[in-house]
C-alpha cells in the first residue's frame, strides 16, 4: 500500500461539551467564532477546563487527515512543531498510537492547542486557539530526508501564513516525486494569500480540496464554476458543498458525489476525514467517483461523534461500506 506524509500546525484539540453559553461569555468568545488567544489566556482557559473532564486529541487539519489515512492502513508520517511540555508529549504519543511516524520538532513556546467549546442547541463549535510552538516551524527546519520514501504529501492551508515554509515544503516534496495535495483550510486565509496560493497550486500541487467559501475566495466564483477554474491549475479539484455532498473534476471528467446519510452531532474533522478517505482510495487506484464516495462515507461517520476522531464501531462500519463499494469497482484490494 502507498504511503502518505503530512505537515501542519501541531495543535492538541481540547474538547469541552458545555450546557450553555456561560463560558463563552466569560471569556468573550462570540458563539461559532474562531478566536486566537495569547499564551496567558490560553493557559487560563485550559487550567479551568481541566476539572471538567475534557477530551484531548492530537488535532490540526493535516494531522486529522493523516490519522485517518493511517487507520485505513496507509504508512503515514507527520511533520510539526511542539513545545517541551505535557501537551506536546500527549500530541506525539497520540499520533504514534495510530502508527504514525512523527517528525516532531521542538519549539521555544508552549505547545499549541485548540480549545473547542461545543454548545446547545445544535452542537455549535466555538474555538479559542493558541498556536504556540506550532507557528515557530520554519523553512530551515525541513530536510529532504523527511520527505523521502513516501508517495503522497498532504498540506493544510493554514501553513500559507508562513509562505517561506510552505514553499520549501512543496519544493522538497516535488524534488522527491511526491503527489501533493492541499486543503485550502479557511476562506479568510485564502483571501489574504490568494496570489501566493495560485502560484503554489499552479506550480506544485496535484490535488486541491476546498469547501464552498474557500473555493469562492480562491476564484471569485460560485462552487461549480470555481471547481472548473481550480481544475485548470492542477490534476484534480474537489469542492465540498456541505449537506449537498461534493464535486470532483479532473480534466473533462466530472462527478457530483452525494453526501452519505448521517445523524450529525458535530462537524469537527469532516473535511479532514473526507480528504483521508479520498487520498486512501486514490492511492488504491480507484476511479475519481469512488474516491469521492469513500471520502463521503468516512466524513459521515465523523460528524456523528464529538470531535475529529471516529470510534471503533463506526470505523468498522465505514470500512465494511467502503470495502463493498470498492469491490464493485475495478479490481480493488481489500482494506
Amino acid at each position: 500500500m502507498k504511503s502518505i506524509l503530512g505537515i501542519g500546525n501541531a495543535l492538541t484539540d481540547i474538547l469541552a461539551v458545555l450546557p450553555d453559553d456561560t463560558w463563552l461569555d466569560r471569556f468573550h468568545l462570540p458563539k461559532g467564532s474562531m478566536q486566537h488567544v495569547d499564551e496567558e489566556t490560553g493557559d487560563k482557559i485550559w487550567q479551568e477546563l481541566k476539572p471538567m473532564g475534557v477530551q484531548y486529541v492530537a488535532g490540526g487539519s493535516a494531522a486529522n487527515a493523516i490519522t485517518g489515512a493511517a487507520v485505513f492502513g496507509m504508512r503515514a508520517g507527520f511533520i510539526g512543531k511542539i513545545g517541551d511540555d505535557e501537551l506536546g508529549a500527549l500530541y506525539k504519543t497520540d499520533l504514534e498510537r495510530n502508527g504514525i511516524v512523527t517528525r516532531m520538532l521542538r519549539g521555544k513556546a508552549a505547545s499549541g492547542r485548540a480549545m473547542v467549546f461545543i454548545t446547545p442547541p445544535n452542537g455549535e463549535r466555538t474555538f479559542a486557539v493558541y498556536l504556540g510552538a506550532a507557528v515557530e516551524m520554519g523553512p530551515e527546519d525541513l530536510k529532504r530526508e523527511f520527505f523521502e520514501g513516501y508517495d503522497y504529501f498532504h498540506i493544510e492551508g493554514f501553513l500559507v501564513q508562513n509562505q517561506q515554509l510552505l514553499r520549501r515544503a512543496v519544493e522538497l516534496a516535488k524534488e522527491v516525486g511526491l503527489f501533493i495535495s492541499l486543503d485550502l483550510a479557511s476562506y479568510n486565509v485564502v483571501e489574504s494569500n490568494k496570489a501566493f496560493l495560485h502560484d503554489i497550486v499552479a506550480n506544485y500541487v496535484d490535488l486541491v480540496f476546498a469547501n464552498e467559501t474557500e473555493a469562492e475566495a480562491f476564484t471569485g466564483l460560485a462552487p461549480r464554476e470555481a471547481l472548473d477554474e481550480i481544475a485548470k491549475l492542477c490534476q484534480v479539484a474537489v469542492v465540498k458543498i456541505g449537506k449537498e455532498g461534493s464535486m470532483v473534476r479532473s480534466g473533462e471528467e466530472f462527478h457530483c458525489i452525494p453526501a452519505w446519510p448521517a445523524q450529525t452531532q458535530d462537524a469537527t474533522g469532516a473535511g479532514d476525514l473526507y480528504a483521508a478517505g479520498f487520498l486512501y482510495a486514490h492511492a488504491e487506484g480507484m476511479p475519481l467517483r469512488v474516491c469521492g464516495e469513500v471520502g463521503s462515507i468516512i466524513a459521515a461517520k465523523v460528524v456523528e461523534v464529538v470531535g475529529p476522531k471516529i470510534d471503533i464501531p463506526r470505523w468498522k462500519a465505514a470500512k465494511q461500506e467502503i470495502r463493498e463499494l470498492m469491490s464493485r469497482s475495478v479490481g480493488s484490494e481489500s482494506i
